[in-house]
């Protein structure tokens, strides 16, 4: 019995060990705390680098749409389907 006490106490050690030595609210907060900055750093960077990239393709899209000297290939169809 003194067994798996002695091995819940190590884990218990080693936890805390790990998350930096800090018990109870103190160690919640510092984890919220680096939680918080690390998604406004790099998931809200990334997210807000994708969006930029998509605003600047569909502002591209539109001026190609919207440009009256593009090139558009016509070409008469032909009786043949093999040139398809």
């Amino acid at each position: 019995m003194a067994s798996w006490r002695r091995r819940l106490g190590n884990l218990r050690t080693f936890v805390g060990n790990a998350t930096g030595g800090l018990r109870g609210g103190a160690n919640l907060a510092s984890w919220v705390v680096a939680g918080t900055l690390t998604d406004f750093l790099w998931v809200v960077a990334g997210l807000s680098k994708i969006f930029t990239l998509l605003v600047l393709q569909e502002r591209a899209a539109l001026a190609a749409a919207s440009d009256p000297h593009r090139y558009v290939e016509r070409r008469k169809p032909s009786g043949n389907w093999s040139d398809i």
